[in-house]
């Protein structure tokens, strides 16, 4: 049985990630908390909305209430990147160079490695930003919709058009798909090459978490009382391909998914705190912690793959060692 070291933290957890192989938890209050030699924190925002792990420069980025944007390293300083003024930033992404994206409102930034900000305005507000794995360009979610943006380049946005509220937004890691949650129990994709739709539909709640697996072949989701992995290994996604469905549990939701680094893994966190992995090839199940308070809301895998740092809308955090 897989060991638990709990850290009970007061507050719900936004991110719990690895910088330098220390555990980080960030809470809602804007305090950063990791388990260094002791317990210890940091105060970044005033107010936290939303965070990305920034792997290639080993930081986290965070955007909250008080319209800032820092980045927080294992070293537990927090140094400030952008201000929005009195908008709240309520999305944020890393890209490469150096770069970050940003949402404050109907406003997409990009802070290049330089500091030079670049705007993009949108109709309606920006729900979801994120960097597109191959060359300089971001995706933004919104409604009715995404917009494309080349931020080095001057030129007309792609717009990629569907129905309804999109509240968050994934390049698959080759760069093929654009995928969004949206404000309805449902996913909606496009095959970039020549914008093609993908329905992923079907779910009994709202999809708030995503993970791609190590080569980008699947595509695992919450919203259901399974981890809904959907297939991305043809040149059409998942398209008429059924999602397995993994570490079903009849009367309890998935609230979080986290994709093992290199294997066909996915760790599933469920809404009364339990975490369990579960092998796509036989759906093979693990259980890794026994349910806890409140449903976990962040995980992530450790590079040693040894590790999973997790949290709960309850503060409940630790990290589970797979090795015990």
């Amino acid at each position: 049985m897989p060991t638990v070291a709990p850290l009970d933290l007061d507050g719900h957890c936004l991110a719990a990630v690895f910088l330098n192989n220390v555990p980080h938890f960030a809470l809602a209050d804007g305090a950063v908390h990791r388990l260094d030699n002791g317990h210890k924190t940091a105060q970044a925002n005033d107010g936290l909305l939303c965070t990305f792990h920034d792997a290639a420069n080993d930081r986290l980025l965070t955007g909250g209430e008080d319209g800032k944007v820092f980045a927080v390293k294992a070293d537990g300083t927090a140094e400030q990147l952008a201000e929005a003024g009195r908008k709240w930033i309520t999305s944020i992404a890393a890209g490469p160079q150096g770069a970050i994206a940003y949402a404050s409102g109907k406003i997409a930034n990009v802070r290049f490695a330089d500091g030079k900000v670049k705007e993009f305005v949108h109709p309606r507000s920006v729900e979801g930003i994120a960097f597109a794995p191959k060359g300089m360009r971001i995706g933004v979610a919104r409604y009715n919709g995404a917009t494309l943006h080349f931020p080095a380049a001057d030129g007309k946005p792609t717009e990629l058009e569907w129905a309804g509220a999109h509240t968050g937004i994934a390049f698959s890691p080759d760069g093929n798909f654009l995928v969004t949650t949206m404000q309805e129990n449902a996913l909606h994709g496009w095959k970039l090459a020549d914008g093609k739709h993908m329905r992923m539909s079907g779910y009994p709640a709202k999809v708030k978490s995503l993970s791609w697996s190590a080569k980008g072949k699947w595509l695992a989701s919450s919203g259901a009382p399974a981890a809904i992995v959907w297939p991305f290994q043809a040149k059409d996604g998942p398209m008429g391909k059924p999602p397995l469905e993994l570490g079903t549990r009849g009367n309890t939701m998935v609230t979080c998914v986290a994709c093992h680094p290199s294997q066909d893994v996915v760790a599933i966190g469920y809404e009364d705190g339990m975490v369990i992995a579960a092998r796509f090839t036989d759906a093979k199940e693990v259980l890794l912690r026994r349910p806890g308070k409140g449903a976990i809301t962040a995980m992530m895998w450790d590079r040693q793959e040894q590790r999973i740092a997790f949290g709960s809308a309850a503060g409940d955090c630790g990290v589970i060692d797979i090795t015990a």
